[in-house]
């Protein structure tokens, strides 16, 4: 048993829609499940207008009935409130067609140009309509599936900001969820106070500039059993599978887990976790490695972390060339955040959630979730006995 999902839609289309495949039955789900991480997305300093065009509701459009999952695929649709103004903009009828809309300005930083030349455009909404980061809220919704998961079998899921805009956090906590628990009532969604305010002005500064901030979001997965992913393929080790899912969060352009580049300016005795076997069980003295041994996790707290550059939209905007006349030209302006860094932990989460889940799902197998449940119970009494 595995998981697996689409997404499709458009920015400014009428919907987003995802169909998972692989959730077993049984599993009790309801939209608040969705929609209380889909609004997550939606805050934090520094967002843009667009953010108050929308308001993601999550809707089941299969899959789900009456508050329990079948075990057959799972439609979810998010609506484009903001589809309203674009009907004619983003028809799919040729009659609806409009001249003069085209946008021939490519922004540096994005798919346009690349995305242009490969599909044979002339016309950068084309492409810029699909990469934009919109696209994530429909791979929350589907995060979110997947957490509520997991969350049935003792395994959180939680993500916060360490750094925005060259500010990094200070502070030192250790524990993860109270990370999470000050993360979430901070509007940077980070935990150390001091770095928050310096955060805040940071990104007012560069909103007066017409400028955009990036930084650094960690995602902690706390209760996951030793033994998820495989030492024995390239494409079975879950570090790279994570890596791969952080990486493929739009402006992400970095990927670590546990001390990650740190771990190459050490030596190796500052660096590999030793074993203890304490209390019945075996277990790391320190959590380096960020729960990831061998492409399997080592049952302590999964961490990774991934980098965000600064969104390349901006409202003084950068140079670029007309793709027809190929004269220099400001590159085109769309509604854009001055930083999405908060929102990106969501997103985060939600990417690991999915990997994580399939990896518990390749494990345990099972149709159900009581059955998965069982394979998980059998297999968590194995590792206390070894």
């Amino acid at each position: 048993m595995t998981l697996r999902y689409l997404t499709a839609g458009e920015s400014h289309g009428p919907t987003l829609t995802a169909i998972l495949e692989g959730m077993p039955a049984n599993l009790p789900l309801c939209e608040e499940d969705i929609d209380r991480h889909l609004a997550r997305r939606q805050q934090g300093y520094g967002r843009g207008g667009r953010m108050k065009i929308e308001q993601d509701r999550v809707r089941f459009l299969s899959g789900v009935r009456w508050g329990l999952t079948l075990g057959s695929p799972i439609t979810l649709s998010i609506e484009n409130r903001d589809w309203a103004n674009w009907d004619k903009k983003m028809s799919p009828r040729a009659e609806d067609r409009m001249e003069g809309e085209a946008v021939t300005h490519p922004r540096p930083g994005h798919a346009d140009l690349s995305g242009v030349i490969k599909y044979r455009q002339d016309d950068a909404r084309n492409i810029l309509e699909r990469s934009s980061a919109r696209e994530t809220a429909v791979r929350v919704a589907v995060g979110s599936l997947c957490r509520r998961f997991l969350s049935e079998l003792g395994i959180e899921v939680m993500g916060y900001v360490t750094e925005l805009g060259g500010v990094k956090c200070e502070e030192v906590l250790e524990d993860y969820r109270e990370r999470f628990a000050r993360s979430e009532a901070s509007p940077c969604r980070t935990f150390d106070s001091n770095a928050e305010k310096r955060m805040i002005a940071a990104i007012d500064q560069a909103k007066e500039a017409g400028d955009s901030l990036g930084g650094v979001v960690e995602v902690a997965v706390l209760g996951a059993p030793v033994g998820l992913g495989s030492h024995v393929h390239w494409d079975r080790r879950l570090d790279g599978r994570l890596a791969a899912a952080v990486m493929s969060i739009q402006a992400f352009k970095g990927v670590e887990i546990g001390a990650g580049f740190e771990a190459a300016r050490r030596p190796g005795s500052q660096v590999h976790d030793e074993i203890e076997y304490r209390d019945g069980g075996f277990s790391r003295r320190s959590n380096r490695a960020g729960g990831l041994e061998g492409g399997m996790t080592n049952g302590e707290a999964i961490v990774v972390r991934g980098a965000m550059k600064p969104i390349p939209t901006l409202y003084q905007p950068l140079q670029t060339v007309d793709m027809e006349s190929k004269k220099p030209f400001a590159a085109t302006v769309e509604r854009s955040d001055v930083c999405a860094v908060p929102a990106a932990a969501v997103v985060a989460e939600a990417v690991v959630a999915i990997e994580v889940a399939n990896a518990l799902l390749e494990k345990c197998g099972g149709d159900s979730i009581e059955e998965v449940r069982e394979n998980l119970d059998s297999f968590r009494r194995h590792v206390e006995r070894f």
